[in-house]
């Protein structure tokens, strides 16, 4: 029996209008009903997924969500933090000139808001912040304190140009640190022991619940390694390729309540 269920957010949870749907609701709640923990698993910021977790009654004693892409793993209700892995500020040094260097917008997080050390706000920047209801700030690289953990820094441009600026990362950052490419002008730069599999691992294991209990659904590269890590691993129909090739089990797409019918085969009425 499966004992915990993963979801991602954006194109696996929200339809293309940004909804839950009744169905998803009501197919999330019935799982709860049957015991089984539901945990969001997003790269979202805690301030953006709050009100998810409300929408969804997620947000109760012994309930957890997963940011950052598996940056920070918290309780909803307590706060209690199960893991961070955060960037350090010589990261973000090193980045920043990285950005200068391929000529790439660029913002990072702390746990509280966005910051961004380019005087020329990008407007990808400013969806993000409107996006995850977090507050944004301008702040130059000298004045970050020396202490700030960091829990993920992104590159931002429109999706053509920030192909090429991908394509032109040299492979020892690759090595250093785990990029992901969680929308077409996101590019996602986290610690290199951070994934979404990763996080599920760490909050299974501190529930006692092996693989075998685990059910991980997403359609993007960022959901990649949980998909691979669950005891069954779910692609959206509307997933990359590379999710559908490790996937165990295919559901709709996230227009036609894809998550909802992945817990009635797997949960509800396996």
């Amino acid at each position: 029996m499966y004992k915990l269920v993963a979801i991602d957010v954006d194109g696996t949870l929200f339809n293309d209008r940004r909804e839950i749907t009744q169905e998803v609701n009501e197919a999330i709640q019935a799982a709860k009903a049957k015991g089984v923990n539901v945990v969001i698993c997003t790269g979202r910021p805690i301030g953006g997924v709050r009100p998810i977790l409300e929408e969804l009654k997620l947000a109760d004693k012994d309930e957890y969500v997963i940011t950052y892409n598996g940056a920070l793993v918290q309780g909803t209700n307590s706060g209690e933090v199960v893991s961070e892995t955060s960037l350090t500020v010589s990261d973000l040094k090193e980045l920043y000139q990285l950005s200068l260097q391929l000529g790439s917008p660029m913002h990072f997080f702390d746990t509280e808001r966005i910051y961004t050390p380019n005087k020329d706000i990008s407007q990808y920047t400013v969806y993000e912040s409107f996006a995850n209801k977090v507050p944004l700030s301008f702040r130059a690289i000298e004045e970050i304190p020396e202490d700030m953990l960091i829990p993920k820094v992104m590159f931002i441009d429109e999706p053509e140009r920030l192909a090429e600026i991908m394509a032109a990362i040299p492979a020892s950052y690759r090595e250093k640190y785990t990029m992901v490419q969680s929308a077409p002008f996101f590019l996602e730069i986290l610690h290199p022991s951070v994934n979404k599999g990763n996080a599920v691992k760490q909050l299974a294991e501190k529930l006692g619940m092996k693989r075998e209990e685990v059910v991980c659904i997403g359609d993007g590269e960022n959901d990649l390694e949980m998909v691979k890590y669950a005891g069954c691993g779910v692609a959206m129909g509307n997933a990359t390729a590379s999710v559908k090739e490790v996937a165990e089990f295919q559901t709709m797409s996230n227009n036609e309540n894809g998550v909802a019918y992945a817990i009635e085969k797997l949960i509800l009425n396996p």
